[in-house]
C-alpha cells in the first residue's frame, strides 16, 4: 500500500522533524557529500542534493583534488571539508552521505563504509561495476539498517510513473516488445552500455519485471568479442569491450526486449530510449531532461487501416488517468521518505543492481556464445580485469 499522502505532506512540510528524532527532541540530520573533481565533476550536479532542505545540515565535504574540494565547498556552504572520506566519515559520523562521483571502481568500497558507519547513502549510478559488488553493498545496507537509493531518476519522472500505471491497467494491451537504443555517440558499444544503458535496463524491469535470459553479440570494429578486448574508460566504470552491441532479454509472459548501440546506427534509430509495442499502442521514451513520452495511436476498433505513423505526446489523460501520479517526488526526496517510512526507495540500490546485472549477462553471453541466465552464478565481471 502507498504512504498515507497526509502522513507524507506533514513530512515533507517539517524535514525539521528529523527520522531519526523523537516528536519530543526533534533533531538535525547531519549529511555529506563525497566526491572526486580531480577525475572529473559530481556527477550531475549531486554536491547540491541537501541545498534548501529544512531539518538537513550539510555539515561536510570529501574531495582529494585541492582546487575542487576548495570550490565545492564554497559553493554549498559546507562548514568543513576533507581530502579523505574515511577522514570524514571518522570526524563527522553524518547520518546522511551523497556518493557523488559517477566512478564506479570506487563506489563499492566507499558505500559499504558509509553504511557501516552509520549512514545512509545516495550514490551517482552506476551502483558499482559487476554484481559482485552490488551484492556487497546490499549486505551493508541489510546488516546496518541503512537505505541505498540510486540517481535513476527516470523511475520517478511523473510521466513515467503515469506510463507504468497505464500500461499496468491494460492501456497499450499486452506488452509484447521492448527496444532500447543507447546514446550510440563516441562512447558507442561498451562504455554506452554501461554509463547509459544501466538507465535504460533499470526501465526494462520497471515495466516487464525481473529478465529470464539474456543472448548477445558484442562486436569490436566487426569481430566478436573476446576477454583480451576489455578497457577502461574515462568514467572508470569498470571493463567495457567493443563499439557495438546487440543484446537481446526474455522477460516472463512472452516479452522480448532489445538493446543496441553501434554507432552507424545513430542517424537512423534518432534517438536514445526505449520503444514499448503492445497488441494495441506503442510508446516511444526518449530520455532527454526531462522524458519525453509519445505514443502511436492505434485504429479505431473493426478498421482494418494501419497504425498511423504519427506520434502523438503521451499525458495522463490520454490514458484516462488522473493529471498526477500518486507517488511523484524528486528521487532524493523519496529516499529521505523511505528512511522516515522505514521502506526501501523506489530509486533503490535493488533496482540498481538488478540494472549492474543485466549488463554483464551481455558480456557473459557474448563471451560463452550462449544464454546467460538470472541470476547470473558468476558474480564478478565477466571481463575479468584487463591489463
Amino acid at each position: 500500500m502507498p504512504p498515507s499522502p497526509l502522513r507524507r505532506r506533514s513530512f515533507l512540510a517539517s524535514l525539521a522533524a528529523s527520522p531519526f528524532a523523537t516528536a519530543s527532541e526533534p533533531s538535525t540530520l547531519r549529511a555529506a557529500v563525497i566526491g572526486h573533481t580531480g577525475r572529473g565533476d559530481y556527477g550531475h550536479g549531486l554536491e547540491r542534493i541537501f541545498a534548501d532542505r529544512q531539518g538537513i545540515t550539510l555539515c561536510a565535504i570529501a574531495d582529494p583534488d585541492p582546487a575542487g574540494r576548495s570550490r565545492t565547498a564554497a559553493a554549498t556552504g559546507a562548514a568543513r571539508s576533507y581530502a579523505s572520506w574515511r577522514d570524514l566519515l571518522a570526524s563527522e559520523k553524518p547520518d546522511l552521505v551523497c556518493v557523488a562521483m559517477r566512478h564506479a571502481d570506487q563506489h563499492a568500497e566507499i558505500i559499504t563504509a558509509c553504511l557501516a558507519a552509520g549512514a545512509h547513502v545516495y550514490a551517482e549510478k552506476p551502483l558499482a561495476r559487476d554484481p559482485a559488488e552490488c551484492d556487497a553493498i546490499l549486505a551493508a545496507a541489510e546488516k546496518h539498517g541503512k537505505r541505498c537509493a540510486v540517481a535513476h531518476t527516470t523511475r520517478l519522472a511523473p510521466l513515467i510513473q503515469s506510463l507504468q500505471l497505464a500500461l499496468q491497467q491494460g492501456w497499450a494491451g499486452e506488452l509484447v516488445t521492448m527496444q532500447a537504443f543507447g546514446k550510440q555517440d563516441q562512447r558507442a558499444g561498451g562504455e554506452d552500455l554501461m554509463v547509459l544503458g544501466s538507465h535504460l535496463m533499470d526501465l526494462m524491469r520497471c515495466f516487464a519485471g525481473n529478465p529470464l535470459w539474456c543472448s548477445a553479440r558484442v562486436l569490436t570494429h566487426g569481430r566478436d568479442i573476446t576477454r583480451n578486448d576489455a578497457r577502461l574508460v574515462r568514467d572508470h566504470v569498470g571493463p567495457v569491450a567493443g563499439n557495438e552491441i546487440f543484446a537481446h532479454f526474455a522477460f516472463p509472459h512472452g516479452i522480448n526486449a532489445t538493446f543496441t548501440s553501434a554507432a552507424r546506427l545513430r542517424s537512423i534509430t534518432g534517438f536514445w530510449g526505449l520503444e514499448l509495442t503492445g497488441t494495441k499502442r506503442s510508446i516511444r521514451i526518449e530520455l532527454d531532461t526531462p522524458a519525453l513520452v509519445r505514443f502511436r495511436p492505434s485504429p479505431p476498433a473493426g478498421s482494418s487501416n494501419a497504425p498511423t505513423d504519427t506520434w502523438e505526446p503521451f499525458t495522463p489523460s490520454a490514458a484516462g488517468l488522473p493529471p498526477q501520479p500518486p507517488q511523484t517526488t524528486h528521487a532524493v526526496t523519496d529516499w529521505l521518505l523511505a528512511i522516515h517510512e522505514n521502506r526501501e526507495p523506489i530509486c533503490s540500490a535493488h533496482h540498481a543492481a538488478h540494472a549492474i546485472e543485466m549488463v554483464c549477462a551481455v558480456y557473459q553471453a557474448a563471451l560463452t556464445g550462449s544464454r546467460a541466465y538470472f541470476p547470473l552464478t558468476e558474480r564478478s565481471h565477466p571481463l575479468g580485469t584487463p591489463h
